[in-house]
């Protein structure tokens, strides 16, 4: 069963100057992005720092309304809504079914509450019972490895890591179908981030969650991942199972993402590296393929032409034009 299906998804922002605040031009943040998500799955979606991930993780939750597209979202069999297109008003009672996880455990959480009230706060506002808040919360505490005397401490008494598992407790409170992480342990230390990774994904199994999980480092998502969505200046240029993806990239984005991972292996650490230069300017990006002034494979082709995004082979697809040809000669 498919919980999530973004559609066609565009996200602009007009740039405005002057005075009188006039649109001098547009940021295309997102552009043409679609995938879905199936019940109990993670897919990862990946990119550098200003490729459009966060803006799409915000859209599908309605933190941003989207220029753009559908985003339709199932929260159980047999009932479908068009997340994109509904009102406030008629959104109201699905957000308890969409969560998400935030990327700094420390901002995320108010200093001036306890943990306790933290966690309870969603069910606060849906309405729950006081005996039924406490309970859950206790319930919450456990599942994410805290004690219960956490409850009636402030957050500040609290490291990173153990933070972040109060925030994943808070968006697991109503017991979403969906939970957008966005980088959600990219601001850990490397042993407290493999414990978080850990916890979510016994907790996908434990819960049957579905799970977008966002993140700019693909040696993270490797083992929290189904499938690997990876996204470039607003779009997705390759997307694949985990697997088939880290072993076999089809596109020169990903090989530099890949090649960018650190090694333990020292024998390892002068092979390639990622390709020098900048991320495009999503404001005014280079014609043809985003990724050509980066591209050691770039043609003239890639200079004017934009690349679709094509399966190249079973459950595997990629924005890129010597992909293509190279698969349509049976090299790829």
């Amino acid at each position: 069963m498919t919980v999530l299906e973004v559609d066609g998804l565009f996200k602009e922002f007009p740039i405005r100057s002057g005075l009188l605040q006039r649109k001098t031009g547009q940021v295309r943040a997102v552009q043409d992005v679609s995938f879905a998500i199936g019940r109990g799955e993670t897919l990862a979606l990946v990119g550098e720092s200003g490729c459009g991930k966060t803006t799409v993780s915000r859209c599908i939750l309605r933190a941003l309304p989207p220029t753009k597209g559908a985003i339709r979202f199932s929260p159980e069999e047999g009932t479908t809504f068009d997340v994109a297109s509904l009102s406030r008003r008629a959104l109201r009672p699905l957000r308890r079914h969409i969560q998400m996880i935030f990327q700094d455990p420390y901002a995320s959480l108010n200093p001036r509450m306890m943990v306790g009230d933290i966690i309870a706060e969603p069910l606060l506002v849906n309405g729950f019972a006081a005996g039924q808040r406490q309970a859950r919360v206790r319930e919450l505490l456990d599942l994410v490895g805290l004690p219960a005397a956490a409850r009636t401490r402030f957050p500040h008494a609290f490291s990173g890591g153990q933070r972040q598992r109060i925030g994943i407790a808070r968006a697991l409170a109503l017991d979403p179908t969906l939970v957008v992480a966005d980088e959600p342990v990219s601001a850990l230390d490397v042993s407290v981030q493999a414990q978080i990774i850990n916890l979510l994904l016994d907790l996908q199994d434990r819960l049957g969650l579905s799970m977008l999980f966002v993140a700019h480092d693909l040696g993270v998502v490797r083992h929290v991942s189904d499938r690997v969505a990876v996204m470039y200046v607003g779009r997705i240029v390759e997307t694949a199972p985990t697997a088939m993806l880290y072993t076999r990239p089809r596109h020169p984005y990903t090989e530099a993402l890949l090649a960018a991972v650190p090694k333990p292996d020292p024998a390892l650490r002068d092979q390639a590296s990622a390709p020098a230069g900048e991320i495009a300017d999503p404001a005014n990006p280079p014609p043809g393929c985003a990724f050509h002034p980066r591209c050691p494979y770039a043609n003239e082709r890639c200079r004017t032409e934009l690349p679709v995004l094509r399966e190249i082979s079973p459950a595997h697809w990629s924005a890129c034009h010597r992909t293509a040809e190279l698969s349509l000669r049976g090299v790829a």
